[in-house]
Order: C-alpha cells, then sequence, then structure tokens
C-alpha cells in the first residue's frame, strides 16, 4: 500500500494537487480506501487536456456555430412518402423480425433524482399511475415484459444508475419483482462521475476530507461505462444488432418501436433520432440540424433567438425537429465510439460547488466558483455515416415528467396517458365518461391492437374507476 500511496503522490505533486491527500493521517482505513480510490480511477491524461483549458465553453464560439445550421437532410417527416402502405408494413416487419430474432436491447439513462418534482428518490420510482401509483419503471419494464411476451425472446434492458441512485434502484427491481422482467434480462451498470475543479487556481475541490466533489459526467458517459464494465461484452455474447436509447422520464414513449427499428435497418444508420416539432421557438428542446453536412443537436441555449424564430415558405419554423432523447444505434457504431477516446468531447459548464477549504471547513458559494465536465451522448450523431432523423407524434410519444407544475409535468403526462388509453378504448368500441379514471398498463395491453384483442375481457366501469392491468 505504500508504494502505491508513494506513486499516486508523485502523481499529485507533479500536477500541483497533493492538497487531496492533506489529511491522509487523520483519515482511517476506509476512508483512506474511499479517497485513494477516487484518485485512482481518474484519467490523469484526460484531466490535464481538460484543465490546459479551463475557459468555460464559449457561448458566443456556439451561437457563430449555430449560424451555419440547416434542417436535416435526412430527416423523414409524418407524411413523409416512406410512411404510405405497403412500405410501412414492410419496415414494421423488419423491426419485429429484428425482435424476434433477439436482435434488439434497449438502455435506459437512469441516474437522475426526482428532485425538481419534489421527489427526493431516484426518478424511475416516481408514482405516475393515475389510479395505482405505478411508477416510471413500472410502464418501462412493462412494456418491455410485454416486447418478451409478443416476441417470445429475452429482449435485455440495460440500466444506467449514478452514484446517487445506484442502491435505492437495484434494491427495488428485487423488491419488485424485476418490474415483471426476469433478472436475466436486467443489467444495471453505474454512469461514471467527474472531479469538479476550482475555476480560480485549477485545483480540484474536496467535498469532505475523505472524497473529492465529484459530479456524474453526462448521458454520454454512458459509453465508457458500457465498455469498462462489461457491457458491450454483454450485448455482443447476445448477438445484439440494434440498441433502443432512451430516458427514464417518458412513459409514453414507443419502447423498441418496430417501424422506427425497421427504417433504422432499412437506411443502414448508425444512429437514428426520434423528433417531434416544436411548438414555439422558444421552447426549450435541442435542436437537430446540419452543419457543413453532418447531422448534430444544438442545445437550445446555443440557438441564437432569431435563428430559431426563421420561418419556412408555409409558415412553419424552419427549425422545428425537437430531440425527444429517443435513439436507436447499430451496435457496431457502439462499439466504434467506446474504441475512441475522442468520440464524445467533455463540456465544461460554470457551477456553484460546495467544497472544503484548506482549514477543511465547509463552504457554500453564493455564485459559480467552480467547472464540471460532462458528456452528452447526442454528440455521436456526427460520427455517424448515417443519422437518421425521425419525426413521431408528440402527443402520443413524448411527454415527459421533468418539472413539478406546468409543462412536461406529471398532470400533463397523466392527462396525455388518458388521452392514449380512451383512443385505444374507443377503436374497441368501448366508450367511457368523463368522470372516469381510466388506467392500463403494458402487462394489459401494449398498444391498441392488444387491447382490441383483449376487448371481451374488459368490464364496466367499478366506482369511476376503470384499471386494467
Amino acid at each position: 500500500m505504500m508504494k502505491i500511496l508513494d506513486e499516486l503522490k508523485t502523481t499529485l505533486q507533479s500536477r500541483s494537487q497533493t492538497h487531496l491527500i492533506q489529511w491522509w493521517d487523520e483519515l482511517d482505513e476506509s476512508q483512506r480506501v474511499s479517497l485513494f480510490d477516487q484518485l485512482e480511477s481518474i484519467n490523469w491524461n484526460e484531466l490535464d487536456r481538460l484543465l490546459n483549458d479551463i475557459e468555460a465553453d464559449n457561448a458566443a464560439e456556439q451561437s457563430e456555430h449555430a449560424k451555419k445550421a440547416t434542417p436535416p437532410e435526412t430527416l423523414v417527416g409524418l407524411s413523409d412518402p416512406i410512411w404510405s402502405d405497403p412500405n410501412k408494413a414492410d419496415l414494421h416487419e423488419r423491426g419485429e423480425t429484428l425482435l424476434r430474432n433477439g436482435k434488439v436491447g434497449a438502455i435506459v439513462v437512469a441516474g437522475g433524482q426526482g428532485s425538481r418534482l419534489g421527489f427526493e428518490h431516484a426518478k424511475g420510482l416516481f408514482p405516475i399511475g393515475p389510479i395505482s401509483n405505478a411508477t416510471l419503471f413500472d410502464f418501462l419494464c412493462g412494456q418491455i415484459a410485454a416486447l418478451t411476451k409478443r416476441y417470445q425472446v429475452d429482449i435485455p434492458y440495460y440500466i444506467m444508475t449514478s452514484d446517487a441512485t445506484h442502491d435505492e434502484v437495484t434494491a427495488a427491481f428485487q423488491e419488485h419483482d424485476w418490474f415483471g422482467l426476469s433478472p436475466n434480462q436486467v443489467m444495471f451498470f453505474k454512469q461514471g462521475h467527474m472531479p469538479a475543479v476550482d475555476a480560480a487556481s485549477g485545483k480540484l475541490l474536496l467535498s469532505a476530507k475523505d472524497s473529492l466533489a465529484l459530479s456524474p459526467d453526462g448521458h454520454g458517459g454512458m459509453v465508457s461505462a458500457l465498455d469498462k464494465q462489461g457491457v458491450l461484452r454483454d450485448m455482443e455474447a447476445r448477438g445484439l444488432e440494434v440498441v433502443y436509447y432512451h430516458q427514464v422520464d417518458n412513459p409514453c414513449l414507443k419502447m423498441c418501436d418496430p417501424e422506427f427499428l425497421g427504417l433504422h435497418r432499412q437506411m443502414d444508420s448508425e444512429m437514428s433520432t426520434k423528433v417531434v416539432r416544436k411548438v414555439a421557438p422558444e421552447e426549450k428542446m435541442g435542436l437537430l440540424v446540419d452543419i457543413d453536412g453532418k447531422t448534430q443537436i444544438i442545445e437550445y441555449s446555443d440557438f441564437p433567438p432569431e435563428l430559431a424564430a426563421q420561418k419556412a415558405i408555409d409558415g412553419s419554423l424552419k427549425f422545428w425537429a425537437g430531440n425527444t432523447a429517443c435513439h436507436a444505434f447499430s451496435f457496431q457504431f457502439l462499439k466504434s465510439l467506446a474504441a475512441s477516446a475522442t468520440a464524445l468531447p467533455f463540456h465544461k459548464a460554470s457551477k456553484k460547488v460546495p467544497y472544503i477549504d484548506d482549514a477543511g471547513v465547509s463552504q457554500s458559494p453564493e455564485s459559480s466558483n467552480a467547472f464540471k465536465f460532462e458528456k452528452f451522448i447526442f454528440d455521436a450523431l456526427p460520427a455517424a455515416d448515417v443519422a437518421l432523423v425521425v419525426e413521431t407524434s408528440r402527443e402520443r410519444e413524448f411527454n415527459p415528467v421533468k418539472n413539478a407544475e406546468g409543462n412536461d409535468s406529471p398532470a400533463t403526462c397523466q392527462s396525455a396517458l388518458d388521452t392514449i388509453w380512451r383512443s385505444w378504448l374507443s377503436a374497441a368500441g368501448i366508450e367511457v365518461g368523463d368522470d372516469v379514471t381510466v388506467e392500463i398498463q403494458p402487462s394489459f395491453a401494449l398498444d391498441e391492437a392488444d387491447l382490441i384483442a383483449r376487448k371481451a375481457e374488459i368490464g364496466k366501469p367499478q366506482s369511476g374507476i376503470l384499471l386494467l392491468k
């Protein structure tokens, strides 16, 4: 241990970071091990490169970059002829063949907590069922379970947690009988983290005498985590060819949508993205655009307002393709991203980061004092030879739970689910009154066709409630 510690001291001395172990002699054995493991996990060469360019991402430069944007060339809209019969049926069959042959897996990034919702737990455990209080995980895993049953093949579900959510999420899966999945379908892996850096000195900050001030490395950190934690090996062993990616906050998404997967395969796309039409120029959604012939996403905060407000000839927004964070990746493309140290760049953001000072006293800054580093998964788009952009229905597929009130809140999500479920019932010839609360879980019906097939099992609502599970 002493030899290894000496090597670590040498590493820290060469970078003027010895303050990180200034309280080493005060720590007990478990604290020393914890701090040592944190320091050992740092990719110092990568951090050196970031520290050599310590300024935060330049908003002016990003705005100038955005001015070169044009609408995506590879965009397939809802009215595109490609969706006409019989081609739509062919795309559906292509996707179903991939699913039936065990070539599809799914990834959910579930490292966040529901703090903005006033829910101090892993966000995937947020109750969204209007009658049952079923969680986001119930609805997402329920879709995987229903697809598994439909295609008679285990569809693996890879769940990215974080330091903040890992223990709670893994315990919840065990306590809730894996949310309807079998244990061999589920593989957890943990998001990486990066140390926060003092903006004035370039020194790493400590949150305690035995701990660095760490923050998650972004959803783009998924790529290296897949590699380091054996997930890519598991995917390869299963023979996966396409991986469906989504975030944990949208129970309305069409999990492993066959038509989306079929189009992804037909177009030989390496990374495909579902988009919806922005409702207004100022809506806070990343935009899919082309710059210098490469498809990419520009964050709403980096897109000049005058450009966002531009209109097409028909009066609609010129730039309207809002990112839903639903992607399809070819497995080989994911492997190539993991093999490249520079495929996904780190972004620097100026933030308020609590820390302990040289006297060991906790400080809570009132303004930005440090830089955090994170990667974004959508930065993989320019690396793809073919990056397909596919429009979908906002009402049907994009109703995330992000805010406690207003847009993208539990109330708007439940309202959207209610509309979807009532449309299924109507298609089956079942009308329910406005005074009836409806909930249809994926275990009963994955889609409209499923519900129609089970029409005979649906009785009259009891006490103003129709719960189908």
